[in-house]
């Protein structure tokens, strides 16, 4: 009884972790943080909830950014920028995907539409000015 417990505490600090972090961590990031806090906690423990979760729906992955998957704790429907440089993820509220673009997308499948997912890459404005810098 005490096992599950134990399992369920470091699960739920798992996802809390992620849900309140706006850095979209990796799994390396979040056992960092929450190693001090659970000492027992293993890397492969993080992984396998982070894959749970994501399977769930209760967080997002996503992809590769810098060879690393990289998890968002928000998974109601927003745009990304990722930058091709240092791997830096914003969150871009502002910008709204197109409802158009579901229709399209659903007249030219045949199909429906679930989801939808919206991501910019480029060099933030932070490499930009290093670049630049680096220049003069």
């Amino acid at each position: 009884m005490e096992r599950t417990a134990k399992h369920f505490r470091k699960r739920d600090a798992i996802l809390t972790c992620v849900r309140q972090t706006t850095v979209h961590p990796s799994a390396d990031w979040v056992y960092a943080r929450l190693k001090t806090a659970y000492p027992d906690l293993s890397l492969g423990t993080v992984y396998r909830n982070l894959s749970y979760f994501k399977d769930q729906g209760l967080i997002a992955s996503l992809g590769a950014v810098n060879g690393v998957e990289r998890f968002d704790g928000n998974t109601a429907p927003h745009v990304h920028y990722i930058c091709t440089c240092c791997g830096n993820v914003l969150d871009l509220h502002d910008i709204r995907v197109p409802q158009e673009l579901r229709g399209a997308a659903e007249a030219l499948s045949g199909g429906s539409v679930s989801g939808c997912r919206l991501t910019f890459t480029g060099i933030c404005g932070s490499c930009q000015n290093l670049s630049e810098e680096a220049i003069t």
